[in-house]
């Protein structure tokens, strides 16, 4: 069995992390674990796995949105005791795993899956609602999280998967999967009688796959970005407009005369506030990610329509009951085939290897000099 590790991040401090061993009960000679599986259990070698901005808002809201519950305290594989108190996190990741060890009948090992694991190496899971095409983690520490996160699908029968680009459905499918929901939402509320919408972090895989949804529909979109990376937002060429943040400051940008919709991707508290006092005509205000997770405190009063948060679990519960969940298999999928074949050629995907690539390659997601057109991919 390989050497487990976790990246750990400080909670209170997110640029302050570690690589932990400690998660090992026991060891053999060698430095690799010995794990012993419960009744049930299975043990997950994680394979691969994305590390994007998307992580970093995992982060961020860590306590807000419970993220670190799945996985925290960092340094205990077998997720035993309470989790979520310690001054170590571990930030989900969404990538490939294979059974290293089961003692579940319905699970076997070396099978495939993809879901939502642990920045490391290892994961144990107590699997329920076995199936042909996966199942859920029914871990106690679990049980109260939304679904969507709990459930892993075995890749031999998910209609999504493709062998040959697991690279880029680590990167990109659970950042679609979210844009796919809002540009869901937006239309569910037939996009609050807007005439655009302004989407910023525009070079951010949520925001360019939102972009891309909201384009096939023939809505437009507004795409804020650093002037550093304009040149490859119009690249992509689902944006109708690009605009610098600099350029959205002024009650004279012309783009904000219309009747419009933000879909905040940043986080910026000094964008949101340009967006609310220069607008002609502001109709909704949709919180997304936290790229911009540093930034200051903003106005507390800000003109027009109150800031709303999205969460992802909360549409698709809506649409499992709507469509069922194989008609959000289906949807999904029908959506994604395009998208990925347009972003195969806009997007590198970067592979990289073992813990201290991991730990570099938050950092860099975390200060935001990760370059936009590069798809940073871990593996174990």
């Amino acid at each position: 069995m390989a050497q487990m590790w976790q990246l750990q991040v400080n909670r209170s401090d997110l640029s302050q992390t570690q690589i932990s061993t400690e998660s090992v009960t026991s060891m053999e000679p060698d430095g690799s674990a010995r794990v012993e599986l419960g009744d049930d259990e299975v043990l997950f070698h994680v394979d691969s796995f994305a590390m994007t901005a998307n992580n970093i808002t995992y982060a961020v809201f860590g306590d807000a949105m419970s993220y670190w519950q799945f996985f925290s305290p960092a340094g205990s594989a077998d997720h035993t005791g309470q989790r979520g108190n310690s001054e170590w996190g571990v930030v989900p990741v969404w990538g490939f795993a294979d059974v290293e060890e089961s003692n579940h009948p319905g699970i076997a090992t070396g099978a495939r899956y993809y879901g939502y694991w642990p920045s490391g190496s290892h994961l144990r899971v107590q699997p329920v609602r076995v199936s042909d095409t996966g199942f859920v983690d029914g871990s106690a520490h679990r049980s109260e999280l939304p679904s969507v996160y709990n459930s892993y699908n075995l890749v031999d029968s998910d209609p999504i998967y493709q062998p040959d680009n697991e690279g880029l459905q680590s990167l990109l499918r659970p950042l679609f999967t979210t844009s796919f929901f809002i540009d869901d939402y937006l239309a569910d509320n037939q996009f609050h009688d807007a005439e655009q919408i302004i989407v910023s972090s525009a070079s951010s895989k949520t925001a360019f796959a939102l972009a891309f949804c909201l384009h096939r529909r023939g809505i437009p979109v507004i795409g804020l970005t650093s002037a550093g990376n304009v040149e490859f937002v119009r690249g992509l060429g689902w944006y109708d407009e690009v605009l610098t943040y600099d350029e959205v400051k002024s009650s004279d940008c012309l783009a904000l005369q219309v009747p419009s919709a933000y879909v905040d991707m940043s986080g910026d508290s000094a964008v949101r506030s340009s967006i609310h006092h220069n607008s002609a005509d502001l109709r909704f205000d949709l919180m997304v990610g936290a790229t911009h997770w540093g930034s200051p405190p903003g106005d507390s009063d800000l003109p027009g329509p109150a800031p709303e948060f999205f969460f992802a679990p909360t549409q698709i519960a809506k649409r499992a009951q709507d469509w069922g969940s194989g008609g959000i298999a289906t949807r999904t999928a029908e959506s994604w085939e395009p998208f990925v074949e347009e972003v195969a050629s806009l997007l590198t995907v970067e592979s990289r290897s073992g813990a201290d690539a991991c730990q570099a390659a938050y950092l860099a997601a975390l200060d935001g000099s990760a370059n936009p057109a590069t798809g940073v991919v871990i593996t174990t």
